[in-house]
Order: C-alpha cells, then structure tokens, then sequence
C-alpha cells in the first residue's frame, strides 16, 4: 500500500476579509479588515430588581439562565447579597443559531428544594435590533418578568441589553461564547483572548573590585575568599581571591537579568571557603535595586564603598557588631543593551532598556489569524478525540492569546492585532496550542499545554502595504519524524509610515544599540543572561489572568538548551556548501572559458579583460553594471511568498530513526550503554573528518607563513631572487598594464600553445614546508 505523501508547502488564499474576497496585493484600510466578517449574537445581562421573594426563609441567590436551541449559558448566582447585579455579556454565533427565539430565565439557586423559576422573558431574534461598531453600545433597559404562562409578574424587572454586532465589537474579548459553551467555572477564564506585555528587563552589572579589612575566622591560615551575589534565585559567584590576606582584589563582573518593578533585592556576602569544604560568612550587604545607579551612556558606573555587615550569634541572640569591613563594587543597571529573551537572529525587537535611546517608528505590523483546519487531535474527552486550540503571538514586548476554540479540529478565531515597528529585520511567531486545563478534558502527558506547531515571518521579506493571505503548514518535530500537525491561515500586512525613517534604519542605525559594541558581552554571556530572561518571562506571564503558562512562554522563546543534533550539523553543513556554490560556479566557469570550450566567450572576455588593465577607472562601473544585470535578471526569480519551514532545508524528511532519538535524549543522557557507544564512535568519526579539513587549511596557510621564516632555505632563497627579478623588472622594463595582459593571454592561451598541466607557481607552492611534521 502506497504511503500518502504529505504537503508541506505554502498554499495562498484568497480569504473573504473586508467584506470582499481578498487576493494578496490589494490594500485595504478598514479596521479589522484582515479577517473575516463574524456575526454574534450579543446578550448583555446587566441587573435585577423587585424580585419576589419564593424561598422559605425570604432570601433568594438568583441567577440568570440563557437558552437558544440547544445552546444554554448561566450567569453567576449571587449568594445572599442585597443587589442583584451581574453585568456579564454573552456572545452567540449566528451561523450556529437554530432557533427562532430566546428564552432568559431568572432562577433562584436553591441547593436542597432544587431550582426555582422566578420569571422569564421570551424574546424574538428577528426583533433583535444590530449595533455594528463604530456606534456606541446599545443601551440597557429593564424589562418585565412573566411566569410560565407568559403573564406580567406584578413585580420583578430584568435590565438586559440585546444585538447583533461583529468580533470588532469592544465587549467582545471579555464576552462568554457560544463555541466554549461546555467550559464553565473558573476554566472560562482561560478561553478568552488577551494581550500581554513583557515587563521591562534590564542588566544588572555587578562589578567586584575589591575588600577591605576582612576579618578572618582564623589568623592561621590564608584566607580564600571570594564574593556571592544573589537576586531572586540567580545565585554568582566570583573566583577566589588570588591575594590571600584580609584585603583580597578580583576586579570581576557579574551579570544579573532584573525586572520591573524591583521586588528583590541584590544581596551581595563575602565568605571564605574552609579546608573541610565549608564556609563561613565573613559580611554581608543587601542594596535596593531602586536605588541603583541606572546607566543609558557608555560610560563607566562610579565605584562605592558598601559596608559589610558581620552577623555574630552568642547563646542564641545575635550580637550588634560595631566593626564593619568594607567591599569597593561598582553595581548599575545597564540600559544601553538590550536584554535577549529570544535568540539573536530570531529576535522580534532589538531597542535598548531605556526609553531614552529608542529610534522613531517606521511603520505598523497587522495580523488576522483567520482559521486553522486539519488540527491533529490532542486528547480524549468523554472516550472521543478532540482539540482545544488557541494560538500565540509574539513580537517585541507584546503578546497576544486569542479565545479558546473548544472541540473542533477546523477552529475559526478571525481576530486581529497590531504592533509598532522599529525595525524591518525583526521576526514574527505564531504557535498554536491545545488547552489542556479545560474541565471535562483529560490532560495529556503532565497537563502541559502541547503545542501543534508554529510560524515565523521575518518583516523585511515582506513588501510594504501589500496583504498577504497563506495558509501555513503547522509542523512539529517528533521522535518518528516531522508530522504536520494542521495548516494556519493568516493575513498579514506591514505598513510603513515614513520611508525616509526606512532608509535611515537600513544604513544610519546599528541593529545593537550602541552598548553591545562598546562593551560587548561574550557570547557565553548572552547565552546565560538570555536564560535568566526567559526564566522572569515564564514566572511574570504564568502570573497573569488568563495566565500564559511556562510551556507556551518557552515554546514561543525556543528556551531549551542547544544540544548536539546531527540532523542540524546535516543541514547547517548543506547551508554551507549551498553558500559556496558561487564560487565553484564561478571556477567552473574560468576553466570553461580558459579552455576555449567557447571561443567567442574567450574573446570576449580577454578584450574585457584588457580594458580593465588599461583603463581601471572602468572596474568598479563594470562590477555595479554586472550587479545590476543580475539583480533585473533575477527580478522574475524572486521570492514572492513570506518566508517559513523548510522541511527539505531542516532535513526533517530524511533523517533516521537512531538520529531524532539521539537529538530527543535527555541532558544527562538516559539511553543504555551501547546505544551510546555507537553513538560516541559515530561522533568520533565525524569530528576525525573536520579534523582533518582544519589540518588541511592550517597547512595551507602555513606554506605561506614558510616562504619568508627560512625553514626551507632553498624556498626562502628563490623567493627573494624572483621578488628582486620582478621589482627590477616592473620598474625599469616593462609596466604593470603589460604585465598583466600578458599574464592574462598566457593563464587564458588556447589549448594548441600548451598543455594543462600545473605550472612553475603550483609546484613551488606545493613544496613549501608546514608545522604538519611537528604533530605527534
């Protein structure tokens, strides 16, 4: 049986946004114009008053239910409170309505005789007026109760506001909807969209200089002593002091990742590692975060003396200590940088701390997330596959959630957002999840939120003013292979405001601020500090309501730890060689054209040639018109679609069973012995062959190093009599124009006048000696 090949390709849309049926390339300026039109039914359910007191002991905790065909929504019961007030809005889909009218019953919450009808309205949908934005909300207005007869209850009145508007309406995000109408409790919560913003990070630098009168357990020993920085619950340590006396010097950073607002402090101590690899506390300060020093300039942060405070224990009570040693740091937050939580090539906003230090704003990035279709079940409810699918948005500090969809595998969300940009090479990422903390779902795996795939877009491949509309492929790497998990459909479009400010960003502003190149941080720096960001991210955004949790934050941000993946040495290795194709071409196509294979080419390019030489004022016109022929030739060749997954580039279609295993495991690894022996030997091979490709680059930068250093006197010798020879000789006889159109008829002479056979420069070139004979 044939095995269906899957696509993972791109596919273009032409989605209904706007209004109209919409094909990448128009432009559209309404608001909410890249998704499609959505009409609800909207219920607003305001108060109650003069009810009829029905239960026994005259007090009632009444609540609203709301039905329409086999859609049925409840308010929230008010226990025991003086006003009945509820102000809850409902959102129906009307494309799901199968009823003709609306039932809204007010109840009494009796939780021994049972529910009790108080009164009820009945109400038409044709008669429901629509309220589409931008108008103003459709007042509220009170209306009578009738029993189950439909007669006018003498008392009781119910404030309630109905119409049909669209998902632009502003109550919609905070409304309950019909599509989530099996969540109830406090899971509603989590079914709703929102956005979210990153709290503002900074790096805190901590510059150990030095101490002063320490004081010592033991005057009989050397004291090794070092200095423990610790915020939150990033604890960093300097090296023990190389002066071992009670005025130790280090003169070392430590970098820490803080957020706003400053809850913890910096808590710096001073100890001393004993022989029986104890230690002992010899001061201690805590500093206030808030009154750091806060540094935008490339300047350095004045030093200051911080005193030392010894806590000494005597019969179980502290003992105040008049003696303080004193410790020399220099301690500033650093808003000149920008702090990673995403990686550096992938980064969605690369602005510097300080507000202070931001560029204008060049345009506005907008995104519908239409629908998706084809979703991979993710659990089972009620012995039944399903999927709860929300999706993620990430650029620069704002993130966006859209509501929940429950129990479909086609959801439709059609939501917008909008973001400000600063800079074109920036990236865009959507991630679609499944809602595992819904009731009546059974969670998989540790009830973590698994992820069904996710999108990047880079801005600058994008055109500007031009609506994009592609159907994504959502792939997810596996331990069986890359499997498509669904497809994304969405509308993007990147608006620039000013195309001076365009320009500007292109040539005049660095992508780092200014910081990163005056003093810049090591790339084991950036890896350790992007790690503590994505850490505050995960607990500041998990804090939120609905929150987004740890999962979803470190999917978004790729917060795993690089391991080794032969997969992606395959692939980076391919990028490699496919980069270096030019050149090979380009060698290629000199033997073609050294050999005569075209004569009219020869010539050609011999009389260029010699124009060059004659006239080199003509090079740097030649090679701009060259660049130019190639850019109108490759005009019709260009990409025309956003960039995204490459399944064949990733070599995610091809890559073994043994392979994804490996790039799976565990750090320490949890696989059997032999497994990672053959492992091991596997790697030792491959590194045994980019040893030997570093060998052969090494030889052949050091026979170049061997003509001037005598190892080979003879070389030496007959390197200086021909660099004599043809000083004398371009000098006195002949001129650097003659010598290089005859250098270039003899490299490009025809076949007849010689054979193609390595000459004089090779063989003296192959000869020369290398260090390859030291290696042991």
């Amino acid at each position: 049986m044939a095995v269906e090949k899957v696509d993972f390709s791109l596919k273009e849309t032409s989605p209904n946004i706007g209004g109209d049926r919409v094909s990448g390339g128009e432009k559209l300026t309404s608001s909410f114009d890249l998704v499609e039109k959505m009409e609800f039914l909207f219920v607003r359910i305001v108060r109650a008053r003069d009810l009829p007191l029905k239960a026994v002991n005259g007090i009632i905790d009444p609540y609203v239910e709301i039905k329409i065909g086999n859609y049925n929504a409840t308010t929230k019961y008010l226990e025991k409170k003086p006003d009945f007030e509820w102000n809850q809005v409902f959102a129906f889909g009307q494309d799901r309505l199968q009823a003709t009218t609306m039932e809204i019953t007010v109840r009494d919450k009796e939780l021994i005789i049972g529910d009790n009808m108080i009164g009820k309205i009945t109400v038409a949908l044709h008669e429901v007026p629509p309220c589409l934005p931008p108008d103003s909300p459709l007042a509220s207005q009170w209306y009578k109760l009738e029993d189950k007869n439909g007669f006018t209850l003498r008392k009781g009145e119910l404030m309630l506001a109905m119409w049909y508007s669209t998902q632009a309406d502003r109550v919609f995000p905070d409304a309950w909807h019909s599509d989530s109408a099996i969540v109830s409790g406090e899971s509603l919560l989590n079914t709703r969209s929102k956005a979210y913003l990153s709290p503002r990070l900074w790096y805190l630098r901590v510059n150990v200089i030095k101490a002063r009168d320490l004081v010592p357990g033991s005057k009989d020993r050397n004291p090794q002593v070092y200095v423990k920085a610790v915020v939150g619950d990033v604890i960093l340590r300097t090296r023990v002091s190389p002066d071992k006396n009670v005025n130790p010097k280090w003169n070392e950073d430590l970098m820490f990742v803080v957020a706003e607002p400053f809850f913890d402090p910096l808590i710096v101590t001073v100890e001393d590692r004993l022989e029986n690899n104890t230690v002992r506390c010899l001061g201690k300060c805590v500093i206030r975060l808030s009154n750091v020093e806060q540094r935008l300039l490339p300047l350095p942060a004045d030093p200051l003396w911080y005193n030392l405070e010894d806590i000494v224990f005597e019969d179980g009570m502290e003992k105040e200590v008049n003696f303080f040693s004193k410790l020399n740091m220099c301690v500033s937050l650093d808003g000149g940088y920008h702090v990673f939580d995403e990686s550096v090539h992938i980064g969605s906003d690369y602005r510097p701390t300080a507000k202070m230090l931001w560029t204008a704003m060049i345009g506005v990035l907008e995104l519908g997330i239409i629908n998706a279709s084809g979703l991979q079940p993710m659990k089972l409810r009620d012995g039944r596959e399903t999927t709860d699918a929300y999706c993620v948005a990430k650029y620069g500090p704002k993130w966006v959630k859209t509501r929940t969809v429950v129990d479909s595998f086609d959801p439709k969300w059609n939501e917008q957002y909008s973001w400000d940009v600063f800079d074109p090479y920036t990236m865009l990422t959507i991630g679609v999840f499944d809602d595992c903390h819904l009731h009546g779902g059974d969670a998989v795996g540790d009830g973590k939120d698994p992820s069904l795939g996710k999108v990047r877009i880079r801005l600058s491949t994008l055109a500007t003013n031009k609506i994009y509309t592609y159907s994504y492929p959502l792939l997810v790497l596996q331990p069986n292979g890359a499997k498509k998990m669904g497809e994304l459909q969405l509308a993007i479009r990147f608006t620039c405001s000013s195309y001076l400010s365009l320009f500007l960003v292109y040539t005049m502003n660095p992508l780092l601020p200014q910081m990163h190149h005056i003093y810049p941080l090591s790339i084991y720096q950036l890896d350790i500090l992007r790690k503590q960001a994505v850490r505050i991210l995960c607990w500041s955004l998990s804090r939120t309501e609905p929150p987004l949790r740890q999962e979803v934050v470190e999917y978004m941000l790729d917060g795993g730890s690089p391991m080794w993946s032969l997969r992606k040495a395959k692939a980076n290795f391919q990028r490699v060689l496919a980069t270096f194709k030019c050149f090979s071409d380009a060698r290629q196509w000199f033997d073609e054209i050294r050999k005569w294979n075209n004569s009219a080419a020869t010539v050609l390019v011999l009389a260029i040639y010699c124009i060059i030489v004659l006239k080199p004022d003509l090079i740097l016109p030649t090679v701009t018109l060259y660049s130019i022929q190639v850019m109108i030739l490759q005009w019709r060749k260009r990409p025309r679609r956003p960039t995204h997954i490459d399944v064949n580039l990733s070599i995610a279609g091809s890559v073994t069973a043994d392979e994804l295993d490996e790039e799976f495991d565990t750090f320490p690894s949890s696989r059997q012995f032999d497994v990672l022996r053959m492992r091991y030997d596997r790697l030792r091979s491959i590194a045994g062959r980019v040893v030997t490709v570093i060998s052969d680059i090494a030889t052949q930068v050091e026979r170049f190093h061997s003509l001037l250093n005598w190892r080979d006197p003879r070389i030496t010798v007959m390197f200086l009599v021909c660099c004599l020879v043809g000083s004398f000789v371009l000098y006195f006889l002949i001129s650097l124009k003659v010598f290089l159109i005859f250098g270039g008829f003899y490299v490009m002479r025809p076949p007849f006048l010689g054979k193609d056979v390595l000459n004089a420069p090779q063989n003296f070139f192959s000869r020369l000696p290398t260090k390859a004979d030291y290696m042991l």
